[in-house]
Order: structure tokens, then C-alpha cells, then sequence
């Protein structure tokens, strides 16, 4: 079995990996309960500074989120389309005249956002396939099947 797809990674779709990646990592989650915690002192004791910290807590993580995902979105890289083919040896990228392949070994885990399925290469760097994009494609299910079929299920959490 082969699937071939085309992906473009636009502003949207890093927002949507590093919001996923922040608020699943011990700092996101700390900083996220802190604001929480914050906002429930304010209703308790009516102390501004409590709304403030609370407030700013909880904006100021997705905000400045989406601002690192608008300047990396501007990267070059992302501009032009990128050409997955997987195969039974692996992933192939390709874009302009660059071609890579990754063996399915390479690839340490498989997750999913409400936005994308991602295949990650590193604890922290993963490969994006924004699903509307793989939708539009008519490859979702298969993609999803290779993913599944190459990889150990414990390594696999697409929902």
C-alpha cells in the first residue's frame, strides 16, 4: 500500500501543534492550573491583583503562542507545499528538489489534535498533516491505516 499527499502548513496548523504540545507538557499545565488558581482567589477575597495575575497567566501563554506560530509560518519552508509519499519502508518528503525518506522506525510516536495528525521525530519536533488538508485529499483514512499498520500501537494515540 502507498499514499501519496500534498500539505501546506499555514499559521493554523502550528498554533494548533504548539497549543496541543504546550498544554500537554508539565509547564503548560502547571502555568494553566496557576491562572486557574489565581482567578479562583479573586472570586474568593475581590483582590484586583489576584484578576490581573490570573488574567495575564491565562492570555499570555496562547498569545504569545500564535505570534511564534505567525513568525515561523512566514519561514520559507512553509510557503510552498510539501509531498508525502508513504510507503511499507517508509515516509518520503519531498519539496522543490529536496527528497528525504525516514524509515518507519524513525519515528518515535503518533498523535493527533483537533486540527492534525502528527508523526513525531524528536520529543518535541513533529510533522504536521492538518486533516482538513488530508480531507480535501481523500487520504485521512488511509493515512491514518498507515500510520496504525508501521507503527507499534503503544507509539500510536490518534483519536
Amino acid at each position: 500500500m502507498e499514499v501519496e499527499f500534498d500539505v501546506t502548513v499555514t499559521c493554523g496548523s502550528l498554533y494548533d501543534y504548539m497549543l496541543h504540545y504546550t498544554y500537554t507538557s508539565l509547564q503548560g499545565l502547571v502555568g494553566a492550573a496557576a491562572g486557574a488558581l489565581f482567578l479562583v482567589e479573586y472570586a474568593v477575597s475581590r483582590q484586583f491583583l489576584f484578576l490581573a495575575c490570573g488574567l495575564l497567566i491565562l492570555i499570555y501563554l496562547p498569545v504569545s503562542l500564535y505570534l511564534r506560530a505567525k513568525q515561523q509560518s512566514l519561514n520559507p519552508v512553509f510557503k510552498k507545499p510539501i509531498h508525502y509519499r508513504m510507503t511499507e519502508e517508509g515516509v518520503e518528503i519531498s519539496q522543490g528538489d529536496e527528497t528525504q525518506m525516514h524509515g518507519w522506525d524513525v519515528f518515535l510516536k503518533a498523535g493527533s489534535t483537533m486540527g492534525s495528525l502528527l508523526l513525531y521525530t524528536t520529543k518535541r519536533n513533529a510533522t504536521i498533516f492538518p486533516k482538513r488538508q488530508l480531507q480535501q485529499q481523500n487520504v485521512q483514512e488511509k493515512v491514518m491505516e498507515m500510520i496504525s499498520t508501521h507503527m507499534p500501537p503503544k507509539k500510536v494515540n490518534i483519536r
